[in-house]
């Protein structure tokens, strides 16, 4: 009662006082704040006694204790006396002196609170949080100091100094009520770096430079003293003019300041319970802090410190990368924290619902199970994991290149290997879709480029050599997800071929070379001969035996010159062709090869013709955005614009296609014996690989003329052996045609579910095979007039 009294005396003299000049005005608040722990002393320690006239000496040199000060415990909470104030004025007259000056002035009272380490003082009044709260009171003003003065403070050594022992504080304890203060405070700091980079280096404190500040009990060497003091040992930063005025006379009083810290040091500071500190050393005590308190339970007090450690990992001094990954626990934390949240998620967990569970963005992972009307066992786990991976991939993406490279190769090894391949490797098939699934959604949402790189290596492998059939297990994990594209569970199947299906759609070369190009690189499935005149007579006038022409057929309207097809801007993406290999007038080509497409499946086993809306040209919008698309990704890996020439080529190496499109053949060769389902996502896949701006993959998987070398297959022999298939077992089947026809209804939601029709498997093969033909026939058309605009 008596403190609130006096502090009301205190503002009614001070509004009708007579103004004084600002740096009066500002050292009479200061000495206020130091006069209170003078008058407020009532100890009964000897030794402190001691100290506190040494204190008071030193306030006659106008200077300020530096160590931690111990006072007694039941003294007011800080709000009971007039230190806020006081703080505050000294912090409105700062930004007032900065105002009335020209930019980057320093003025009388800056320099006062530089030269007489006001900094210092304060940061030991909050580390013994005498009186209690003051703590939170010097993380205020701290904060508010560096956010409103505009001129640069940190590069000074009494500023960056304590800034420095400051941030050791923070996070030393979890859930203390100076939380929120500690976080603004690593905040503007990390603001600050991020403005100026070079800054950091200030932050950077060397391991000798940690020993010494926890100096002897009873003595500090000179060396030591030196060592401390001189910041351009330790950071590379030369002392500014401002630090050095004054040196001489201050001499006598840091002297004094080096007696006081000896003696303060042999006193016991009590202090609360401390949380696990992640500190292995004190080399970027500004990370550590920020890794304790993403530990915060505290949601908002976690989200704010992650960003504060993207803010640091942005930065582009190379040393500060160096010492956060190694010098930190940062890419402990990030695995670790994966690790533990993908073990928390439920064994079984539906594919569906990892696949549709709505978007995550790290900071915003809030979920309330009780509001959510499509909640799901494990979805409040998923979600967390999710986002924390989410974080990780920001993080990465957003990082200095060689801390990227460092924190990917960490999730890499620590959680890649260590905690999802075991589980991609088990035997249990609902464990395989679980885990198959959750790859499936972390491959779809990762967006950095290094991440990217590290989880490719991880489910492909580094190789780059073509693959042997003997050697097709040299990478387990790549082998055994291929095999699971053709697993006895056709869901298993199913989700790992989307998997692929979405990693193929990554910008990241080493996917397609890895599955495909390396074992197409010498074009040893072709047999090189002449043409003969007998191949002449197939063709006639560019045109298959009863094929049409394409620019006289209706369906093929959409790509008309007048139509809104032509205009075809988006071609300029595709790869140009070579001084080498001049382009050829392909019309011809193009057309044999659309239709030949179009006529592998015979008319009687057609049935789009019977149903308006699903003619060959509604594949064309389609091929046309994804080709695009296909191009921008590729441009940048430079392939070239014609097949590598014949002769350059090593023809007589045993071709190989590779286990991946072994296993999509093999699954295209049972297009007639399997599920719709896996049907459509083997053809999905595909005519993805077929939309691949690469001449290799286009001649192997589009080109049905292609000589190919004895004992090899293409995706087009595939299909002819297909359709021969059917032809035989269309013979046995009463009613076929209707029966086509009914199904494809159904199944485009024109005709109710009726009695099951037999062979219903076969006729859905059937439909999915002539729809996969139109698609190819749709990408060749697409590709070629790619290739053929300038």
């Amino acid at each position: 009662m008596f403190s609130k009294f006096t502090s009301i005396l205190q503002h009614a003299v001070e509004a009708l006082a007579p103004s004084l000049p600002l740096q009066e005005d500002f050292v009479y608040h200061w000495k206020a704040i130091t006069h209170y722990y003078i008058e407020t002393s009532e100890l009964e320690d000897t030794a402190i006694y001691n100290l506190m006239e040494m204190i008071i000496k030193y306030v006659a040199y106008q200077d300020c204790v530096v160590q931690t000060i111990e006072v007694q415990n039941d003294k007011a909470p800080v709000t009971d006396t007039n230190i806020p104030s006081h703080l505050d004025q000294m912090l409105d007259i700062l930004v007032q002196e900065e105002n009335e000056r020209e930019s980057g002035e320093t003025g009388p009272c800056m320099e006062y609170l530089l030269h007489h380490k006001i900094l210092e003082t304060l940061y030991t009044l909050g580390k013994a949080d005498c009186p209690p709260g003051m703590k939170q009171q010097v993380l205020v003003f701290y904060t508010k100091l560096l956010g409103r003065i505009r001129q640069p403070l940190l590069p000074h050594i009494n500023v960056h100094r304590p800034v420095q022992k400051l941030i050791r504080l923070c996070g030393e304890v979890l859930a203390t009520p100076t939380e929120n203060e500690e976080i603004q405070f690593l905040c503007i700091v990390c603001a600050k770096l991020k403005q100026d980079p070079y800054l950091v280096n200030f932050f950077l404190e060397n391991k000798l430079k940690s020993l010494a500040s926890k100096g002897a009990p009873n003595v500090i060497s000179e060396d030591t003293l030196k060592g401390q003091d001189s910041l351009s040992t330790d950071t590379g930063q030369s002392c500014q003019p401002e630090e050095l005025s004054g040196a001489a006379g201050m001499e006598q009083t840091e002297l004094a300041d080096d007696d006081l810290s000896s003696s303060l040091d042999n006193l016991t500071v009590t202090s609360l319970p401390e949380a696990a500190v992640v500190r292995p050393n004190q080399d970027y005590n500004l990370v550590n802090s920020l890794l304790n308190l993403t530990r915060s339970p505290d949601g908002r007090i976690a989200v704010k410190a992650c960003e504060g450690l993207m803010l640091l990992v942005s930065l582009p001094e190379p040393a500060a990368a160096k010492c956060l990954t190694q010098s930190t626990c940062l890419c402990e934390l990030l695995t670790d924290r994966l690790a533990s949240l993908y073990k928390a998620l439920p064994q079984s967990v539906d594919p569906l619902d990892i696949e549709t569970v709505e978007a995550v963005n790290w900071g915003l992972d809030s979920y309330s199970h009780k509001e959510d009307a499509s909640a799901f066992p494990g979805k409040r786990a998923l979600i967390s994991f999710l986002s924390w991976f989410d974080y990780c991939d920001q993080l990465i993406k957003e990082a200095q290149k060689t801390a990227a490279v460092a924190l990917a190769k960490a999730v890499h090894e620590r959680f890649f290997i260590g905690v999802m391949e075991p589980q991609l490797m088990q035997t249990s098939e609902l464990g395989i879709l679980t885990s198959t699934a959750l790859l499936h959604r972390v491959v779809r949402q990762v967006t950095s480029d290094v991440l990217l790189q590290e989880m490719v290596f991880f489910i492909l492998g580094e190789q780059r050599e073509p693959e042997t059939l003997a050697e097709i297990s040299r990478h387990p994990l790549r082998h055994r997800l291929i095999e699971h594209c053709d697993h006895i569970s056709d869901e298993i199947s199913i989700m790992t071929l989307r998997m692929f299906e979405h990693l193929l759609q990554k910008p990241n070369e080493h996917i397609l070379y890895n599955l495909v190009l390396r074992n197409l690189e010498e074009r040893n499935y072709t047999e090189y001969k002449p043409v003969c005149p007998e191949d002449k007579d197939v063709v006639e006038n560019g045109l298959i035996a009863g094929a049409v022409d394409l620019e006289e057929d209706p369906l093929f309207t959409d790509i008309s010159p007048d139509n809104t097809l032509s205009n075809q801007e988006w071609l300029g993406s595709s790869p140009p062709a070579t001084p080498d290999h001049p382009k050829n007038d392909g019309k011809t080509e193009v057309h044999k090869i659309v239709n030949t497409f179009l006529c592998l499946v015979p008319d009687e086993a057609k049935s789009s013709y019977h149903v308006e809306g699903t003619g060959y040209d509604t594949y064309l919008r389609d091929a046309h955005r994804q080709f695009r698309d296909y191009c921008a990704i590729c441009l940048r890996w430079e392939w070239p614009g014609s097949p590598k020439a014949l002769e350059k080529c090593n023809l007589e190496a045993a071709f190989f296609e590779g286990h991946f499109l072994k296993v999509l053949f093999d699954r295209m060769g049972r297009i007639l014996d399997q599920p719709y389902d896996v049907n459509l996502q083997v053809t999905s896949v595909l005519s993805r690989l077929s939309l691949f701006p690469h001449p290799h993959v286009h001649e192997y998987l589009l080109d049905p003329y292609v000589n190919l070398a004895s004992g090899c297959r293409s995706l087009f022999s595939v299909i002819v052996r297909v359709v021969g298939d059917l032809m035989v077992r269309i013979q046995r089947i009463q009613d076929f045609t209707p029966k086509l026809l009914l199904v494809r209804k159904r199944l485009l939601g024109l005709e109710p579910e009726g009695p099951i029709i037999d062979h219903i498997t076969l006729l859905e093969g059937v439909i999915v095979l002539e729809e996969f033909c139109k698609e190819l026939a749709a990408i060749a058309f697409v590709k070629y007039h790619a290739s053929s605009t300038p």
